[in-house]
């Protein structure tokens, strides 16, 4: 079996940087039991795609052995600095980076010192505990041009090169669930999801996931996007199931909590 796990988590780092605000620290542990889930299933590496790496031209996956520096989020400065320090796998990047052409996508790859990881892929990476020699990651851009078919299909592109390879895989899609968040200054202590009808919504997509009805999602995901402002329209969610070939086993969700008015959860399926 190629994926031997696989994973939503939210991009924010609002969980790492301040885990003694009682929803953000919910979602904390839940990440640390899904960074625990991901180790016991013994991947070779880590497919990651979160929708806060935004390419526009080319579809960009990193080909750099290692990847180092010390981020402060553009939101959350306020909170503090997210150093990282992320092995990347270099022959299954570039092989995706290759399959992308006979696919139709264009596609390159990025290597230089100092690009600017982006916040989900490291707060995901850290608190998980992936992105170190032992277990790499594999790490794909958010191309804001391809809706959540084509991202499906990357998704299953970068599956089926690890898979020639020989290699074990763990999936990751790294977003929010709705993404509306507040705009008035807020007590963390007070957090809510910002709408009743976000709320409603984010519990309605986790209950299809969590019944394994990858046909219940496919019909209400379009009306998500719309109406919840899904983050990037969900296409992290899409890249998963690309991953595991439009076949969705039934999710345990971890945790669901807010992220200062927007959704966040941690879902883990079964591979």
């Amino acid at each position: 079996m190629t994926v031997v796990s696989a994973f939503l988590v939210p991009g924010s780092p609002l969980p790492q940087l301040r885990p003694d605000i009682a929803p953000w620290g919910r979602l904390a542990a839940a990440m640390r039991a899904a960074g625990a889930a991901l180790a016991a299933s013994r991947p070779d590496c880590v497919l990651v795609y979160s929708t806060q790496w935004m390419a526009v031209l080319d579809q960009l996956w990193i080909t750099r052995a290692r990847s180092t520096g010390l981020h402060v989020d553009e939101n959350w400065h306020e909170f503090g600095e997210l150093p990282f320090d992320i092995a990347g796998d270099v022959p299954l990047a570039q092989a995706c980076v290759q399959a992308c052409g006979p696919a139709g996508v264009r596609a390159r790859g990025v290597d230089y010192d100092g690009f600017p990881i982006d916040t989900g892929t490291i707060a995901a990476s850290t608190m998980m505990g992936f992105g170190g020699q032992s277990l790499p990651a594999v790490i794909a851009a958010n191309n804001l041009y391809h809706d959540g078919g084509q991202t499906e299909a990357l998704g299953r592109l970068a599956a089926e090169c690890a898979g020639r390879l020989g290699k074990r895989v763990a999936v990751l899609g790294i977003g929010s669930l709705s993404n509306s968040m507040f705009r008035e200054p807020v007590e963390p202590d007070r957090d809510r999801i910002i709408s009743q009808a976000d709320d409603d919504w984010n519990q309605r997509i986790l209950g299809l996931m969590e019944a394994g009805d990858v046909a219940g999602l496919r019909e209400q995901l379009p009306h998500y996007a719309r109406e919840a402002r899904a983050d990037m329209g969900f296409k992290h969610f899409y890249w998963v199931l690309g991953a595991l070939r439009g076949r969705l086993p039934r999710a345990r969700v971890l945790e669901y909590a807010p992220l200062y008015g927007s959704g966040g959860a941690v879902v883990e399926f079964a591979a």
